[in-house]
């Protein structure tokens, strides 16, 4: 019988725990990379710095160049309890943010945090069905300055371990630019400057966007049928010039890889059907199966959790038979998996 492709259980499968990845390796183009082409059905164990043996000259990369910031703050009640602070977005009043709580049954009435001798935070009891409350910072000094020096980074809930000095460079691509992200575009953490300067000087070509990953990269899918799953907002900034060169890749039968699943949501949410447009909004497009692509012509990824709309994206991208068998082949093999993991080329 052939599963229910809008059936959150579709999307399971097992996962030892010792292969989801607590460090990434010591170079970045070393992750192993399985290298998926949609037209000869074929699945290929390969290196991440393969892509210069892969890649045609003319193709073009689009990356996410949105940094992460050190979002994670640990505040003090008037009492001494210690809560820790999560940092989404800028919620429109001046210095006043959408964050999470933990222990959230601490802070039950607005309450003020004292962060360090420099930052404190108001927050507010009010909060939504996720969870997420409101805070308003007051600061002596530079705030950036301020969260950068005490903030820690928001490494996801898998990896079992508190973060540590090598992640500030780790959990972060090297080309990350625009700060405003709380968890990696992950697919590009593999790239070194050598390997991005190999692949240019074989005429492979670069453009970039910005999408700032928030709080849906924490949340699992909660409904039974997937259709029933709404997105969280994301802001996405693409550029006139980056969407002139897709376009450009387009028109001119050039192939347009996606890196990251970050890449190919921003694309998709700025494809009118001819083109990519430019500009600046939110986007909560959901991509599974069934989902008619626009732009990408092959995709960048990691390895995604069970369950996850990250999977269900890939599916509708290759076939769900297809990435569930590969899937299955990277347990066998012993691929690293999630954000400091090995990473997945898909070709159509």
């Amino acid at each position: 019988m052939k599963p229910d492709l809008l059936s959150k259980a579709a999307y399971h499968y097992d996962l030892p725990p010792e292969l989801i990845a607590q460090y990434p390796l010591s170079l970045r183009d070393q992750s192993r990379l399985m290298h998926l082409n949609c037209s000869a059905h074929s699945i290929k164990d390969r290196k991440f710095e393969d892509l210069t043996e892969i890649l045609r000259p003319g193709d073009l990369l689009v990356l996410n160049n949105s940094r992460v910031f050190p979002a994670r703050l640990f505040g003090y009640k008037a009492n001494g309890v210690k809560i820790q602070v999560l940092l989404l977005y800028p919620d429109g009043e001046e210095n006043t943010w959408k964050c999470l709580l933990m222990p959230a049954k601490r802070v039950k009435q607005e309450q003020v945090l004292t962060f360090s001798e420099n930052l404190q935070g108001r927050v507010y009891p009010d909060e939504d069905d996720d969870g997420i409350r409101r805070i308003k910072l007051s600061y002596q000094g530079d705030l950036w300055t301020e969260i950068e020096k005490i903030g820690h980074v928001p490494l996801p809930p898998y990896i079992n371990r508190p973060d540590e000095p090598s992640d500030r460079s780790r959990y972060q691509t090297v080309y990350a630019s625009e700060s405003g992200s709380v968890a990696a575009p992950t697919a590009g953490l593999h790239f070194s400057p050598g390997l991005i300067q190999a692949l240019k000087a074989k005429g492979v070509l670069f453009t970039e966007l910005t999408l700032h990953v928030g709080i849906g990269t924490f949340r699992p899918v909660k409904t039974e049928k997937i259709n029933e799953h709404i997105m969280h907002s994301e802001c996405v900034n693409i550029s006139t010039s980056a969407a002139e060169a897709v376009n450009k890749a387009k028109k001119e039968g050039r192939r347009v890889i996606a890196v990251g699943s970050t890449s190919v949501r921003s694309l998709e949410s700025f494809w009118d059907g001819n083109k990519v447009l430019d500009g600046n909004r939110w986007t909560d497009i959901f991509i599974y199966p069934g989902f008619d692509f626009g732009v990408p012509d092959a995709i960048i990824t990691n390895f995604h959790l069970p369950e996850s709309t990250l999977l269900m994206m890939i599916s509708a991208f290759a076939g769900y038979e297809y990435i569930m068998e590969a899937y299955r082949q990277a347990v066998v093999s012993r691929y690293r998996f999630f954000s400091y993991g090995d990473a997945m080329l898909i070709e159509l």
